[in-house]
C-alpha cells in the first residue's frame, strides 16, 4: 500500500468511528472513469430475473436491470424508479403505474407501458413452453392492461399486498422482449440479458469472468437518488475467484477492488489494514436447519423438538462467527417487517431434549447412537455452498447432537447427486435453508410447497410420493400474502413465525448477512434492502 494510500485509510478508519463518516461516503467530488475488479466466490447460473435470488445473479442483474420501483435500503419504503407514481385500490386487488417517459433498454427498445405489462405477464403466470417460471414474490397475479402507452394496471385474483414491494426486488428486473422471448435454459448466457440499467454486458467467458460497461445514455436511476445519470465507473469486470484465501489476498495486494463473501474468520485481517467490511442484512429467513416430516426418522415432533433444543446456536455464532452475523431469536430476521422475538422457544435446553427423545421412544444403544424398532437416528444434509461456512455450521450441530446420540452425516455441496437427493425426504430428512426480501411474504417464499417448499410437502417441488402436508401452515402462508390490512397481516407474520417453531419444523440459526470487503478507495458502494451490491455510484478515489 502506498504512503498516500495509507493516509488515505487512516483517515478514512478514523472518521469512521468517530460517527462522522460513513463507509462508501467520501469528502471530495465522485470521480469518473475507470473499471471495478470485482472477485465472486461463484459463477452466476441463470439470469432470467426471478432466478435472481442466487446471490452471484442478483450481483449482475442489480447492474444492467432496472425496477419499477425502488426500495429504500434505511427506511424500506417503496419510492419512484421506472413508475414516477402508483395507485392501488381498497383490498390489494389492483395497481397502476405511471411510467417515466423516455426509458428505453439497451437494445434501443422502448421501456414503456406494454414492456412492463409483458414482464409481469411472464413472472406472474410464467411460461410452460419456453419453462420460465412463475415469481416467488408476486402472488394471486390475474393480467395487466396496458392502459395507454406510459400507464399499466395490473389485476389480481384476490388481494396481493406484497406486490407493491414485490416490484422492487432483484427477481422483478425489467428486460426486453427479446430476452423474454427465449428459453429458460438459454439465460445462462449473460450477453442475452438485455436490460435497461445502468451498465450493459459487453463480453463473458462463461464460469470464469464477465465484463459490463456503463451504458452513456442512462439517465433514469432511483428518483431520490442523488445520483443521476451515466454510472461514475467505465465498467466492472467480475471474476470468478473460488478460493476464500485467493481473493482476500489479492484484495489486500491491490489487484482487486471488491470482493463478495467474506468469511467472518478473515475479517479482522481485512480491517487491519483498513479495508472496509460491509456486512448488509438480508432482512429475510433466518439461516436455519429445517425438517422433511415425510421422513420417519423425524415425523415425530418430539423428535424434532429435541433437536431444536439440543442445537446450541450461542455457541455456532461464537465459535464460527462475528458480530455481524446476530443470533436468531425467531425464523425471520430482528429487522424485518413483521419480526417475532420467540427466542425463548429456541432455548438450548439438553435435558429437555434428552427427556423428549426418551419420551419418542428413542433410546441409547450400545453403540451410543438412539435406537428404535431396529433403526438407529442418523440423519443426512447436504452443505450448501453459497451460505456462510455452512460446512462447519451443520458439523457443529452435528457434535451437538451427537452427545444425545444422534448422528447428522455432512455431505459435501457440489456432490453430483445433491440436487436430486436434496428433493427426496427420505434420503435428505434435514436439510440447510435461508431466503433474504424486505417483506413478509418472504416466509411464504420459503415454507410454501409451491414456492421453495423447504419442508418438500405433497404437492410441491419433490416428484416422489409424498404424504405430509400442514394445511394449517399453508392457510397461514396463504393469508399473510392476501391480507390487504398492514396489522392484520403482520400479526399473522407473527402466528407463522410462533407456529414454524412450535413444530419444531426448523431451527433458526443466525440473522445472515452478505459480507462484502472493498479497498479504502472504492467510494459509493450501496446496497440494496436485502445486501445485493449496486455499483450505479460507485467510484474509483485517486490511488
Amino acid at each position: 500500500m502506498t504512503t498516500k494510500l495509507k493516509r488515505l485509510a487512516l483517515t478514512l478508519a478514523t472518521l469512521t468511528a468517530s460517527g462522522l463518516f460513513l463507509p462508501g461516503a467520501f469528502a471530495s467530488d465522485p470521480v469518473k472513469g475507470g473499471t471495478l475488479i470485482y472477485l465472486e466466490q461463484q459463477a452466476h447460473t441463470v439470469l432470467y430475473p426471478p432466478a435472481g435470488g442466487f446471490y452471484p445473479n442478483g450481483g449482475i442483474l442489480n447492474q444492467i436491470t432496472d425496477k419499477l420501483t425502488y426500495q429504500n435500503p434505511k427506511t424500506l419504503e417503496i419510492e419512484p424508479w421506472i413508475a414516477e407514481s402508483w395507485t392501488v385500490n381498497a383490498d390489494a386487488t389492483e395497481y397502476t403505474f405511471k411510467i417515466r417517459s423516455g426509458v428505453t433498454f439497451s437494445d434501443g427498445t422502448p421501456l414503456d407501458a406494454a414492456a412492463v405489462a409483458k414482464n409481469y405477464d411472464v413472472f406472474g403466470l410464467g411460461n410452460k413452453a419456453l419453462k420460465q417460471p412463475v415469481s416467488e414474490v408476486i402472488n394471486n397475479y390475474a393480467r395487466s392492461e396496458v392502459v395507454d402507452p406510459l400507464t399499466v394496471k395490473f389485476y389480481f385474483k384476490k388481494p396481493s399486498p406484497g406486490f407493491l414491494q414485490g416490484t422492487s426486488v432483484i427477481g422483478s428486473g425489467l428486460v426486453a422482449a427479446s430476452t423474454l422471448a427465449l428459453p429458460f435454459e438459454q439465460l445462462g448466457d449473460a450477453t442475452k440479458i438485455i436490460g435497461s440499467g445502468p451498465f450493459v454486458v459487453d463480453s463473458e467467458t462463461i464460469g470464469k469472468e464477465l465484463n459490463l460497461k456503463a451504458r452513456e445514455e442512462y439517465a433514469w436511476g432511483p428518483a431520490k437518488l442523488e445520483h443521476q445519470g451515466r454510472a461514475y465507473l467505465d465498467g466492472i469486470k467480475y471474476i470468478i475467484t473460488g478460493e476464500d484465501s485467493v481473493r482476500i489476498g489479492a484484495l489486500l495486494a491491490g489487484q482487486a477492488d471488491f470482493i463478495r463473501q467474506v468469511q467472518a474468520y478473515d475479517e479482522k485481517q481485512v480491517e487491519a489494514q483498513d479495508y472496509q467490511i460491509y456486512a448488509p442484512s438480508t432482512r429475510g429467513v433466518n439461516n436455519s436447519v429445517v425438517f422433511r416430516p415425510d421422513n420417519p426418522l423425524v415425523a415425530d415432533i418430539k423428535v424434532r423438538k429435541a433437536l431444536l433444543h439440543a442445537t446450541d446456536t450461542k455457541e455456532i455464532v461464537t465459535t464460527l462467527f462475528s458480530a455481524n452475523y446476530p443470533q436468531a431469536t425467531s425464523i425471520i430476521a430482528s429487522t424485518a417487517l413483521g419480526y417475532r422475538d420467540i427466542s425463548a422457544k429456541l432455548a438450548f435446553d439438553p435435558e429437555k431434549a434428552k427427556t423428549l427423545l426418551d419420551e419418542a421412544g428413542w433410546t441409547v444403544g450400545a453403540n451410543g447412537l438412539r435406537q428404535k424398532d431396529g433403526k438407529e437416528l442418523v440423519l443426512t444434509a447436504y452443505e450448501s455452498l453459497p451460505q456462510p461456512q455452512n460446512k462447519e455450521t451443520l458439523q457443529l450441530v452435528a457434535q451437538q447432537w451427537g452427545k444425545l446420540g444422534v448422528k447428522l452425516t455432512v455431505l459435501a455441496g457440489d456432490s453430483g447427486s445433491r440436487v436430486v437427493d436434496d428433493l427426496d425426504p427420505l434420503k435428505t430428512p434435514v436439510s440447510p435453508a435461508m431466503v433474504g426480501r424486505a417483506d413478509p411474504d418472504v416466509i411464504k417464499s420459503q415454507y410454501y410447497p409451491k414456492n421453495r417448499d423447504v419442508l418438500r410437502q405433497k404437492g410441491g417441488q419433490s416428484d416422489k410420493i409424498q404424504s405430509f402436508a400442514d394445511d394449517k401452515l399453508n392457510g397461514l402462508l396463504e393469508a399473510l400474502t392476501s391480507e390487504p390490512d398492514r396489522e392484520k397481516r403482520l400479526a399473522i407474520a407473527g402466528e407463522v413465525q410462533d407456529y414454524v417453531v412450535d413444530q419444531a419444523y426448523a431451527i433458526p440459526i443466525f440473522e445472515e448477512p452478505q459480507a462484502f470487503a472493498g479497498a479504502p478507495y472504492v467510494q459509493g458502494i450501496a446496497f440494496e434492502a436485502v445486501g445485493r451490491p449496486s455499483f450505479y455510484s460507485t467510484w474509483l478515489a485517486e490511488h
